[in-house]
């Protein structure tokens, strides 16, 4: 077998280039550094060129990295794996294995390490809570799981959110067909817990203690009731012995692909034995619902890799580097009259990361943090910031106090120098004072209700707008498919913009940013739906008493 293994090895190392870990990381060097497999463009004229493996691989399909100052968000990859995860998924590749050995190898193992009764590696953090829901409605019983997410018949159904809980992150848990059931305080978990009560689940933040229903009585009254709780840890550090599980939870789910630094596709799970054994059922290769969320043989060692590395890693030489890089950040652009820069630690267990604070008065230097945000996230050496990747930075978009955050654990070394001179560089440049535009007068009154028609990339569908117009200003309400919600905005000449939101504390978020012209009695422009990318809307008056 191990000659086998070599044999492998040599065959992949004879037909790939040859490159250390440094090359292909040290992304500050990118810009100037040749591939090492140049792609051509073969077939049709314009067609795209091949994948280039080597440190410019995203750059040969024509995708730019960027640094990152943000965090763990996995809409720009959320973490970096450890070089122990990466030599753990390539040896993992070069053999098959039984999934249901392996997981259970991993189980016992994953406890060992944590503490924990027992644990399993899952498609990341979102398919762990799936997966512990389908477990505390189904057990391990197939004739269940098969109907999974038709819950018609089952004695368990429901699941137990606390209001300070409730986030865009329990779509996972009800998608397996459960109610959802709000509750705030302790009377009112005691009245809502009962026999149709699967699970209480609980997104983990600072100051849960502190709630109008702290964890520990939570926890109290559920196990008065022998009902599970899940604690969503996802971006937490991993505490051994674990913090939740001290106080009283059953389950407790982790990402992979976050501060842990695993794979990106990972999560874990801990606790109950037999809750975790039966969420594993619930997963692939098992056919059911849970066969969509499918986690490799190489993502499952690399995470078991990363717990492994994690016990062993030297947190506090991690802090102290960290730091060094936000002082260097701040000590370099307080060098610029008129910047202010502030390093700050938190002590919390989520996104646990030093950061730094950087302020000044755009009036004087004639920049806001949205606009500084926005370019150094598209110019080169590309750089997302904490809270406003992208150019979406809640800073005031004129004059006063302003400025832009960083977040420091996903930062690669000697990308502190990078971003403060890159900061530095543009905070420094003499910029002409912007003229002061007077507001123009609007071109209509929009009172009343409008016919909206949204054409998404795919699909067609018709929303209404209940505005009221108050010289230049919108208030009113934004009627989507399903759900209406608060909308504010403006008019100036012809051109409106208008915004509405859906928060997170109905367990969804839909934000729609609507900009256009009026012209001939009708609206027409461009929609942001920010994580749901872009689409086109026109609206008209409501014709009352018209026939559809």
């Amino acid at each position: 077998m191990a000659r086998m293994f070599d044999q492998i090895k040599q065959l992949l190392s004879n037909s790939l280039p040859r490159f250390s870990r440094r090359d292909l990381f040290a992304r500050a060097g990118w810009a100037t550094a040749p591939a090492l497999l140049a792609g051509s463009a073969t077939g049709a004229p314009n067609a795209a060129k091949a994948l280039a493996i080597g440190p410019k691989i995203y750059e040969s399909i024509g995708v730019t990295p960027l640094i990152n100052c943000r965090g763990t968000l996995t809409a720009i990859g959320g973490s970096l794996e450890l070089d122990a995860v990466r030599n753990a998924k390539e040896a993992a590749a070069l053999h098959f294995v039984p999934l249901d050995e392996l997981f259970d190898a991993i189980g016992a193992r994953l406890a060992a390490i944590t503490g924990a009764e027992w644990g399993t590696v899952t498609s990341g953090c979102a398919a762990a809570m799936s997966h512990a829901t389908a477990a505390c409605v189904a057990g391990a019983n197939p004739d269940l799981h098969v109907r999974i997410p038709n819950l018609a018949g089952f004695q368990k159904d429901e699941v137990i959110i606390p209001k300070r809980s409730r986030n865009v992150y329990d779509a996972a848990i009800r998608a397996v067909g459960v109610r959802i059931v709000e509750i705030d305080t302790a009377d009112d978990l005691k009245a809502a817990i009962g026999p149709k009560t699967a699970m209480i689940y609980v997104f983990a933040r600072d100051g849960m203690d502190r709630d109008p229903l702290p964890f520990e009585t939570l926890t109290a009254i559920a196990q008065e009731h022998k009902v599970p709780v899940l604690v969503d840890a996802a971006a937490e550090i991993l505490t051994i012995p674990n913090v939740h599980l001290q106080k009283g939870a059953t389950l407790v789910a982790y990402s992979g692909g976050k501060c842990i630094r695993g794979p990106q596709c990972a999560g874990v799970l801990l606790g109950r034995k037999d809750l975790v054994q039966a969420a594993w059922i619930h997963g692939a290769p098992h056919h059911g619902y849970g066969r969509a969320m499918k986690v490799g043989k190489e993502e499952a060692i690399g995470m078991l890799a990363a717990i492994e590395a994690w016990v062993k890693r030297d947190h506090a030489a991690e802090w102290k580097t960290w730091m060094s890089w936000m002082s260097h950040i701040a000590s370099k652009v307080q060098t610029v009259e008129g910047v202010t820069a502030s390093v700050r630690e938190p002590r919390g267990l989520s996104n646990r990361t030093p950061g730094l604070t950087i302020r000044w008065n755009a009036d004087k230097l004639n920049i806001t943090g949205a606009e500084l945000t926005d370019i150094l996230y598209t110019t080169e050496p590309r750089v997302a910031l904490a809270g406003g990747g992208g150019g979406r930075q809640r800073d005031s978009a004129g004059g006063g106090d302003t400025g832009i955050s960083l977040a420091a654990y996903m930062m690669a070394p000697g990308e502190d120098k990078i971003v403060a001179d890159r900061i530095h560089s543009i905070l420094s440049q003499k910029r002409a004072t912007k003229p002061k535009v007077a507001p123009q007068q609007p071109a209509t009154n929009l009172n009343g209700r409008w016919d909206v028609t949204i054409e998404f990339t795919a699909g067609v569908t018709q929303h209404a707008l209940h505005l009221k117009q108050e010289g230049a200003q919108i208030v009113g309400t934004h009627q989507g498919d399903f759900v209406s919600r608060d909308l504010s905005g403006r008019i100036e000449g012809d051109k409106v913009t208008m915004r509405s939101s859906y928060t997170e504390e109905h367990g969804d978020n839909l934000g729609f940013t609507f900009t256009g012209q009026y012209s001939n009695g009708s609206l027409a422009g461009d929609l942001d739906m920010g994580e749901y990318r872009k689409a086109k809307w026109t609206a008209k008056p409501h014709q009352f008493g018209a026939r559809g």
